[in-house]
């Protein structure tokens, strides 16, 4: 086997050859028999139609990290992947490859429509299986379901019957929620909210009597059609007197009464609403209470039918033109406004909903919510974070009954059987039925009823999608048998989701788990934030916005994509922005973690070419001795700890970044470094070993600490760095996760390595900064106040002069350094006194003289003896230096208060021109002269700024004009925003260096 790596890593390879030999290995298949405390998580199934978006490599790369995390910790782990179904969007591309064919699913028959969905779900499951198997999730392929598998849809026949007798399942006529466009009920929770610019519309109802009329006001015209009243709230004092009196219904001419009711607003419109029962869920309410007749005026399709009039046929949208323009020539139609107002609309059909009256099947979900409700007063299940706790119980406490019957062919259909031969063989609201498990338990209980004759019709309808994945936690496991999966890994131990979720899916498996398993389906829910576009905005199919992960995966690898959202979730729940450019397809975020990985990869080259060929095992476990050996363990055990402490805790964002710093920063940047000329063939042996001894044990630690995150690049360099061969089945995703050694943290000993680091840094920055060649090597002075912090540096003194290529290293007391210029400044002083006593003496000197020069014969003579005497003293006491030092003594004599320099530092002289750094208290100076021409780099640095500045200028200019901001394409101005932002940023730095260098 190999004992290093190749020179450049490939991850599309080495990912394909990994998640196949985890696969053929079975490495992730659950024993429930085996040791362990449970670990279990399912997959949030995705639709068997879709493919692999952001949200699913977000979602189950989250999940996969904790799964992965655990399994090393020990635990006996199951992730069970499957997928959903899928009702109204597999009905939706059948019957839409059916009209391209001309046909309709009922020319084709219900048999011969499912054969071709189940043949759909083949081919569609197939991509989706696929592409999560590309993502690495470790997950027990061999447990893989599907929502409509023969053990789940036994486990959807039970719920049924059981609610069904237990009288939590009725059938009824209510109003609910339709799909003109998917021709289906949808719950609350698929109704999306819009909020449009519509018209309210204004029209007189006159009284049947002829003394006057009412102007009511509505946003759907078209519904006065089927109106069976109009109210007013009793306490209105405008209206109140009418109450019991009729109105002629404009068009369809019945008479309808006025009624008093206090859910009328008397401030909406003008205080008369009309009702109409069978098509607003309020005026449903009212007509319940004021026995009004339900008239349904429209077609299952969206349009109007026999009951509409005139306007039978019409499409929804098109009678409400014509009805307008009736009302309008009749002279009822009073004022139109524009109103702003919501719009439900179908998530599904993207079409506005309509409030319809239609018989169908609804769960009692009082009785299932309360229980949930009780389980989530004593912390079950636990919310991260905890805000999110707050929203699912205002939604449990809010809930209606729950309308779990679709008019659709692919789903569970729904196990009722009718007595058509009660009701002239057609099913109606009366037909009676019998609720059953099976075709012959349905007959047997039907003939005990209504005899040997009857004939039976099962409903047509499907049951609503959330409701086979409400029982997702525990049907998955066997349910209702008593498995051993079941009594092992459930409840589960987690659920990972979105909060756009916690209404469709986490409250109906709450509720399903409360009423079959008297238990919540997991102990926890982490509720994470969105994943973002690069704009901020939610990416959507209807948006277009949506990021293809495989794209990604292909041009970065499968690691670098998983690390980067993980990285990313930095905060419990916090939305996050995807950085990505949509003109290249490129992400700089992901491109900086494939970077990660190459520095890791390359890191572990440089690593196994230094261990003689030899492994961890074989190395043994390092004693270190020297102070980098044990500051690196230190920092290792630390971020062990730390990591350990986040997954704990649902932090794997923060873990992620943590592991990142200790692995780029303190392994690569640093102890790499400090430990390379200890491996060199010619170093101290016993030095040489330890290093070796250190570089594999962290090494391999880390691998097992960044397995979860980058289970691919991380498992082949485990396998090379061990020499473990693949044949033996062994996996790094099976060793177990290191544990702290306490007794190895030194966190003192962080801290001054710290101040070796941070001034290696600073010396290598003002070297760059000044433009010192690499080659040169420089001389460095470094003064602290701090006695402990000059000792450290004097400790690290080889390190910092071979990291930062320092030749001269002065370490000083910056305190001493500060008297020696104070005693400067008093020489100079004396200096200057001196200076002013001789001009003094020699002004007096210089009048004698001139007196005596005017005396004949003695000016020549003192000229003359003058000059002589002055070559003399400079010959004697200014040209030899030892004579010059005697003059400085006998003038200026020495302070006592002057302390000598430590024994391992010695004074600078004068330093001239230099580049000036701060680490902590350490001031660090790095002269200049003599190393660079200052004058060129001053000029260089000017011109920079000089040109960064006049592009702040044009930036600023742009943003400042209103025209630009208004009218360009925002991307375009947030575009010149960021530029701003980063010119003025060069500007701070390139002025900075101007600074030091002054």
């Amino acid at each position: 086997m190999t004992t290093n790596l190749p020179s450049v890593y490939d991850p599309i390879s080495t990912e394909a050859r990994w998640q196949k030999f985890w696969e053929e290995k079975l490495l992730y298949k659950a024993d429930p028999n085996r040791d362990g405390e449970p670990y279990s998580i399912m997959i949030p199934p995705p639709n068997v139609t879709g493919k692999l978006h952001m949200g699913h490599a977000f979602d189950n790369t989250l999940i996969d990290c904790l799964v992965r995390y655990h399994r090393m910790k020990g635990f006996n782990t199951l992730y069970l992947p499957g997928t959903d179904h899928a009702s109204i969007a597999v009905q939706t591309i059948i019957e839409k490859q059916l009209k391209e064919e001309g046909k309709t699913r009922y020319e084709l028959g219900r048999e011969k429509f499912l054969e071709r969905a189940w043949e759909w779900k083949a081919q569609s499951k197939g991509t989706i299986v696929g592409q999560l198997r590309r993502l690495g999730v470790s997950v027990d392929w061999t447990r893989e379901r599907f929502t409509m598998d023969s053990g789940l849809s036994k486990a959807v026949l039970e719920a049924f019957v059981r609610l069904y007798d237990e009288g939590k399942i009725y059938r009824g006529n209510y109003l609910v929620n339709w799909c003109p466009a998917s021709q289906s009920a949808v719950s609350d929770l698929e109704v999306d909210q819009k909020e449009v610019d519509g018209k309210l519309w204004h029209f007189r109802y006159p009284l049947t009597d002829g003394s006057g009329y009412v102007e009511v006001a509505t946003t759907r015209p078209e519904t006065m059609l089927g109106d069976t009243g109009v109210a007013v709230n009793p306490s209105d004092e405008r209206y109140n007197k009418l109450i019991g009196r009729t109105l002629t219904l404009p068009i369809m001419n019945r008479q309808i009464p006025i009624i008093g009711d206090e859910l009328v607003d008397p401030s909406f419109g003008t205080g008369c609403v009309k009702v109409t029962p069978a098509h607003d869920p309020n005026d449903f309410e009212m007509g319940k209470r004021h026995d009004l007749p339900f008239i349904n005026i429209m077609n299952k399709d969206g349009t109007l039918n026999e009951n509409a009039g005139e306007f039978q046929g019409q499409d929804r949208f098109v009678a409400r033109k014509n009805v307008i323009a009736k009302l309008e020539a009749d002279g009822v139609l009073v004022k139109i406004e524009n109103y702003k107002h919501t719009v439900p609309y179908s998530e599904r059909g993207k079409v506005p909903v309509e409030p319809l009256l239609s018989t169908q099947w609804f769960v009692k979900i009082r009785p299932m919510a309360d229980k949930a409700l009780e389980f989530f007063e004593q912390n079950s299940p636990e919310f991260y974070p905890q805000r999110w706790g707050k929203v699912y119980k205002d939604w449990l406490v809010k809930l209606k009954d729950w309308v779990i019957s679709r008019q659709l062919w692919w789903g569970h259909q729904i196990p009722a059987w009718y007595a058509i031969s009660e009701t002239n063989g057609e099913i109606t609201e009366n037909t009676p039925f019998v609720v059953a498990k099976s075709e012959e338990e349905a007959w047997e209980k039907a003939k005990s009823q209504f005899g040997e004759e009857v004939k039976l019709e099962r409903d047509a309808d499907v049951l609503d999608t959330w409701f086979s994945s409400g029982l997702w936690p525990f049907s998955t496991l066997g349910w209702p048998q008593e498995t051993e999966d079941l009594k092992k890994y459930y409840p589960t131990s987690v659920l990972i989701t979105g909060f756009d979720i916690i209404f469709f899916w986490v409250a109906r498996m709450t509720m399903m788990a409360g009423h079959f398993t008297e238990e919540m389906p997991f102990k926890d829910v982490y509720i994470h934030g969105l994943l973002l576009d690069e704009n901020g905005k939610k990416m959507s199919k209807s948006k277009g916005n949506g990021i293809d992960p495989l794209l990604l995966i292909d041009k970065y690898g499968t690691d670098a994509l998983r690390y980067t959202l993980v990285k990313e979730v930095i905060g419990v729940g916090q939305d996050i922005r995807f950085d990505y450019n949509r003109k290249t397809d490129e992400s700089p975020s992901v491109e900086a973690s494939r970077n990660f990985a190459n520095k890791l990869w390359n890191a572990a080259r440089f690593v196994m070419m230094n261990l003689d060929e030899e492994t961890p095992q074989q190395l043994g476990v390092p004693e270190a001795t020297e102070l980098s050996d044990k500051w690196i363990l230190s920092r290792f055990h630390q971020t062990v700890e730390e990591t350990n402490s986040y997954m704990e805790n649902y932090g794997m964002g923060e873990a992620a970044k943590g592991l990142y710093e200790f692995i780029w920063g303190d392994f690569c940047d640093w102890y790499i470094e400090l430990v390379k000329s200890r491996l060199q063939e010619d170093a101290e042996p016993k030095s040489r070993k330890v290093a070796q001894q250190t570089l594999a044990y962290v090494l391999e630690g880390i691998l097992k600490l960044l397995s979860p995150f980058m289970p691919h690049i991380t498992e082949e360099i485990w396998h090379t760095l061990t020499q473990q061969p693949e044949d033996t089945g062994e996996s790094l995703s099976l060793q177990k996760y290191p544990e702290a050694n306490t007794q190895l943290i030194d966190s003192e000993l962080e801290s001054e390595f710290e101040l070796l680091i941070g001034t290696i840094r600073t010396i290598r920055n003002l070297r760059a900064e000044a433009d010192v060649k690499p080659s040169v090597k420089v001389t460095v002075n470094l003064q602290s106040e701090s006695a402990r912090e000059r000792q450290i540096l004097n400790t690290g003194e080889r390190l910092i002069k071979d990291l930062a290529k320092v030749e001269n290293l002065t370490i000083a007391d910056t305190q001493k350094s500060d008297t020696v210029t104070k005693k400067k400044s008093q020489t100079a002083l004396k200096l200057i006194f001196l200076g002013f006593l001789t001009l003094t003496l020699a002004r007096v000197a210089y009048t004698v003289a001139i007196t005596v020069e005017n005396i004949p014969f003695f000016g020549t003579f003192f000229q003359f003896v003058g000059f002589g005497y002055s070559l003399w003293f400079i010959r004697v006491y200014l040209l030899p230096s030892k004579k010059r030092q005697e003059l400085r003594q006998r003038f200026f004599k020495p302070s006592t208060e002057v302390n000598l320099p430590e024994v391992e530092t010695s004074q600078p002289e004068e330093l001239g021109e230099v580049a000036t750094g701060v680490v902590g208290t350490v001031q660090v100076l790095l002269p200049l002269e003599g190393v660079i021409d200052m004058n060129a780099l001053r000029g260089k640095l000017e011109k920079n700024l000089s040109k960064i500045e006049a592009e702040v200028q044009s930036l600023t200019g742009r943003l400042s004009n209103s025209k630009f901001v208004d009218k360009a394409p925002a991307e375009v101005v947030q575009g010149a925003r960021d530029s701003l932002a980063e010119a003025e940023k060069q500007a701070e730095i390139l002025r900075s260096r101007l600074e030091r260098i002054n």
